[in-house]
């Protein structure tokens, strides 16, 4: 997920994804896959990660698992929570993320993916957003991303816009 400065809705502009846009990134990065790559396991970076790779696990036909890579605060390298199942050892790994911009929590999960030694691994991500380039994408763009399972969050027993979403969403939906 990508963070919000509090300084106001970035220059570059805000790219709302609903959820049919959703699905087709899914099902076209699913396809860019097929066409050069045939992994046995999707490897899920939770959390964003997690809802693409399902998903395109699902199209490919091929066993998900996940692992946990996040940032304690915006601004900080991404640090590991737990890291990728002992199961994909000696298989071909198809490692998935929501968005990359630096590349950083990529690296960090290739990392801990090579430590077990898998057959082949290969990454892949719905939005590429910065200068990192993975093996696959669906979408580039330099625009900040609301995500249709992030614009909203309960708060006081209500759904609500995200409080650091809404100078981003003013004006919309």
């Amino acid at each position: 997920m990508r963070r919000i400065a509090q300084s106001g809705p970035p220059s570059r502009g805000v790219l709302e994804v609903d959820w049919m846009f959703f699905g087709e990134l899914c099902r076209a990065l699913a396809l860019r896959v097929a066409h050069e790559y045939d992994p046995e396991v999707v490897l899920g970076i939770a959390k964003a990660g997690v809802i693409p790779g399902v998903v395109v696990a699902s199209i490919l036909q091929v066993e998900f698992c996940s692992m946990v890579v996040t940032r304690q605060a915006e601004g900080q390298m991404p640090v590991l929570v737990s890291g990728p199942p002992a199961t994909i050892r000696g298989r071909r790994v198809l490692l998935v993320d929501e968005t990359c911009d630096t590349g950083h929590t990529l690296k960090l999960a290739l990392l801990e993916v090579r430590g077990l030694k898998p057959a082949e691994m290969r990454t892949a991500v719905s939005f590429k957003t910065g200068s990192y380039r993975p093996d696959f994408y669906s979408f580039e763009t330099d625009k900040f991303i609301v995500l249709p399972w992030d614009r909203e969050v309960i708060a006081g027993g209500e759904l609500i816009t995200r409080p650091d979403y809404a100078p981003y969403l003013e004006g919309k939906g």
